[in-house]
Order: C-alpha cells, then structure tokens, then sequence
C-alpha cells in the first residue's frame, strides 16, 4: 500500500512525464502539418479518423471536435475497416490513421487497402520508420519517450500526445476557416455554449409581464406593481415615454428615510438612468452587465420603445453565468 505523499508523487509524476511529451510536439510541428491543414481545407470531401484500441478512442474524440468546428469528419474503427466499413470512405475523404506504434496487425491490414482506393493518407503516429509511417501521404509525428505507466506499457502519454496533436490540427483548421462565433454557435445550438452565442434578450423576457407605472403614480401603487408582476422592478413612463425605474430597493432605501412617503410620488424615487439593454443583445452581455453593476433586472427597449424586463434568474435558468 502507497502512502498519502507517494501517492501524491505518483499523480505528479504522470503530469509532468504527459506536459513534458506535449510540449516536446512542439518541435514536431512542420511542413507535413501545415501541408495536413490545407490539405484537409482544400478537400471537398470528408476527415475519415482511424485507429484501434485507446487511438480509437482518441480518434472519436478528434472527429468530435471537427465536426463542431466547421470539418466534416466520420470515425472508422480499423478492425472494423477491414470487415466492410472500407465502404464509408469515398473518393475525396482523407483518412487520418492514428497509432502509437504503426505496425499493428490491423493497420498493416488496412493501410494498404487505403492507398489503392488512392485516398490521402494523413499517419498520426509516434513512429516515423514504421509500416504506417513509411506509407503515409503526410505524418503528424506524435513521438513520445515513455508513457506515464511505470511499466511504460499502458497508453497515456501517448494518447495524451495524439489528442493535442489531434487538437492543434483542428484549431489550425478552425483558425484557416476563419471560423466565428456564430459558425461555433450554428454547430452548438443546445446546452449552454450554444445559448451564450445564440440566445437573445427578447427570447428570453419574461413573456406577457410588464411593470409600468406614471410618473406621478403613487408610492403605494409602485408598491403594488412591483409586488404583483413578481421582477423586483417597475419602469416608470410618462405620455409612454421611459422616464425611469424603480426596484425593491429603491422602495427600501426610501423606507429609511424619514420622508412622509405617503406625499411622494413615482417620480421623486426613481433612477432617472436606467440600465437598458436592446432587444436583440445576446442575452450573455445582459448578465455581463448585471455583474458590472451588481443588479438583478435590466429593462429591455425596442429602440427607445421599454417592452419589458429580463430578470437574473431568468439568464440562470437557462445556464448563462
């Protein structure tokens, strides 16, 4: 049994040997890699990703993360390739193989079979002199001096340099795109990523709720239509024009005061400069601007026309923070 500090020695051990073999990519990035990004930009077909074992698993992970930004690419598993799956390839897909050693049996099997349908083969391998290697169109030299295991048997540096490699390819090719935000948020359009791109202010204010009072309302009318629209907030509007806002807490500091409230009206409490957003900002600038200021409710305008309000909780609930 290891003891708590060894334990923690063994965890730092695996980081440094993993940081130390990316970083020494670095020194592997060079023409072959340039001449893969604009081979892959200029091609009218697919990145069809191979590999076998813990590469295959990697080579998932590398067509996910094309196909979100902007390359098309399907996964093919090696043994499988050479039972049938040899037909999703097409004619203008490039394959990229991905192993450690390039001679396994399945990719001795298979490489071949790729070069005869005449596609171009990318190797994304750590050994340059191997079957893989020597055959190959281009090669993405993920070399590494020992894995992580103490046995150096078990795939972890490896897979670790095939997935940054993996990802330096994909950025390379996302940046050459000139791929945006908006590209990013068409791929994305569930769960939080997307909604940070996508999601607009009037998409998400509170439907049909409209606090508004006159600016010479009374203060217990203030009260009321903050209280029965529920947003913590009224505007206050005079012949419909905006003329301010009023929140709970601009209700409380007057509390405070010794001021009759009863003689007051809207217009003697409220903010005469609201914060307002326009109904088309990305719903994600709104909570930038409630953290800015430390408040819980913007008013939303039309132009100059208020058409409503966007709460806080409203932006939590739908998973922007």
């Amino acid at each position: 049994m290891k003891t708590i500090d060894e334990l923690k020695k063994s965890a730092v051990r695996t980081l440094e040997t993993e940081y130390l073999a990316i970083k020494k990519l670095i020194d592997f990035i060079d023409e072959d890699f340039a001449s893969c990004v604009l081979k892959i930009y200029e091609s009218k077909g697919r990145v069809v990703v191979t590999g076998i074992g813990k590469s295959a698993i990697i080579a998932n992970k590398m067509v996910a993360t094309l196909n979100s930004t902007g390359t098309a690419s399907i996964f093919m598993h090696a043994a499988d390739a050479i039972h049938g799956d040899l037909g999703s390839i097409r004619n203008d897909d490039i394959v990229i193989c991905i192993s450690k050693s390039g001679n396994t049996p399945e990719i001795k099997a298979l490489v071949p079979l790729i070069k005869n349908m005449g596609n171009t083969l990318i190797a994304l391998v750590g050994n340059k002199d191997s079957f893989l290697g020597q055959r190959a169109d281009l090669i993405l030299n993920c070399f590494v001096e020992k894995e992580a295991c103490p046995n150096n048997l078990a795939p972890t540096t490896s897979t670790t340099a095939q997935l940054a490699m993996g990802d330096a390819l994909a950025v390379a090719l996302l940046e050459h795109r000139g791929f945006t935000s908006a590209d990013f948020a068409a791929y994305h359009p569930g769960g939080a990523l997307g909604k940070m791109l996508y999601l607009k202010v009037e998409d998400i204010i509170a439907g049909g709720v409209f606090p508004v009072v006159d600016l010479q309302d009374s203060i217990r009318k203030v009260i009321l239509e903050i209280s029965s629209k529920r947003l913590g907030v009224t505007a206050v509007s005079s012949s419909e024009k905006l003329m301010g806002v009023i929140t709970d807490g601009d209700l409380r500091r007057m509390l405070e005061q010794d001021t009759d409230f009863e003689l007051l009206v809207a217009g003697d409490i409220m903010n005469k400069k609201p914060k307002l957003v326009q109904k088309d900002m990305l719903a994600s600038e709104a909570m930038k601007i409630m953290k800015q200021y430390n408040i819980s409710q913007l008013l939303v305008v039309d132009g100059e026309k208020y058409i409503g309000v966007i709460h806080i909780h409203d932006l939590v609930k739908e998973g922007i923070v």
